[in-house]
């Protein structure tokens, strides 16, 4: 299995936490995946997805073909779950405040090869989203990595509905593409808008299509 991980990680414990991601966990789901074939089977990679629940992380994990360090908000890591999560990989990022150690170690994973998964919207404030979508760019840009968006729909309970038996989960795998090099603040805002778009483009071609199976 390809995938290199953070100081700190265990190659074997993080294949069975995907195992489990797919299995078990997922076993409440019926979790439809579109385009995995277009994930890179080799090379730096960095993941940008859509974030409506907290299923929608491990779900990816399970999923995706490769190795995935997440980059996930620090108030995830407490006690057992933390250890956990270090174990098989992840990285804590500190929510409203500048936090390069995560985005280092990141980089790191990305130079020798690995996969980096990005959340943009999983963050509180219109600044941790900007963040977060230009720390996506930087990594790319800086690492040489393909930029992968993957789109995911069906993880968040519509409100005013019960508890729902196995919902259908749908996970869309987007086109790699590769951000420009130039250097600068304005090449990397444009770099980060690249990015936006086509996240946004994919979600909303994953809601075209979930629409139209229940006309």
């Amino acid at each position: 299995m390809s995938g290199a991980l953070p100081e700190g990680g265990w190659p074997w414990l993080t294949d069975v936490g995907r195992w489990i991601a797919r299995g078990p966990f997922a076993w409440a789901f019926r979790v439809r995946v579109s385009g995995r074939d277009r994930f890179p089977r080799r090379g730096p990679v960095v993941v940008v997805a859509n974030h409506s629940s907290m299923v929608d992380g491990p779900v990816l994990f399970g999923v995706l073909p490769r190795r995935v360090v997440f980059l996930i908000k620090q108030e995830m890591f407490r006690g057992v779950a933390g250890w956990g999560l270090r174990r098989i990989g992840q990285l804590a990022v500190r929510r409203g405040e500048p936090d390069r150690a995560p985005l280092l170690a990141a980089q790191g994973v990305l130079r020798a090869g690995g996969v980096v998964g990005v959340f943009p919207e999983g963050t509180r404030g219109a600044g941790d989203v900007a963040q977060a979508q230009q720390g996506a760019a930087w990594l790319a840009r800086t690492t040489g990595a393909v930029v992968v968006p993957v789109a995911t729909r069906g993880t968040l309970r519509p409100p005013g509905t019960g508890r729902r038996f196995r919902p259908v989960v749908d996970v869309l795998v987007g086109e790699p593409f590769e951000l420009p090099s130039d250097k600068g603040r304005q090449a990397l805002e444009k770099a980060t808008e690249q990015v936006r778009d086509r996240l946004a483009t994919l979600v909303a071609e994953l809601d075209s299509r979930r629409s139209g199976e229940t006309r």
